[in-house]
């Protein structure tokens, strides 16, 4: 049976879609995406949606931003966040 994410994460999740796509040479772009990410990921666990929970650890563990530097996994990170806004 398919999660059922509230609404309102789900609007988040699209946005953290969104901002991800802008972020990749953007420090401060990088970090509002990690903490709306991480805050994602407690909003998740609350509400239970623990499969949902796990692809947001996933892409966080990927996630490391770094100043002063371009990130070295935006692909891959980009491709985790492609899949989960396919669903």
């Amino acid at each position: 049976m398919a999660e059922i994410i509230p609404e309102d994460i789900q609007k988040d999740l699209e946005k953290a879609c969104s901002l991800h796509q802008r972020t990749s040479s953007d420090y401060k772009k990088c970090m509002e995406f990690n903490k709306l990410m991480s805050d994602l990921l407690g909003r998740l666990e609350d509400a239970h949606c623990y499969r949902a929970a796990d692809r947001v650890m996933g892409i966080l563990l990927d996630c490391n931003p770094r100043e002063g530097s371009h990130c070295d996994k935006a692909s891959m990170v980009g491709e985790k966040v492609k899949k989960f806004e396919k669903g």
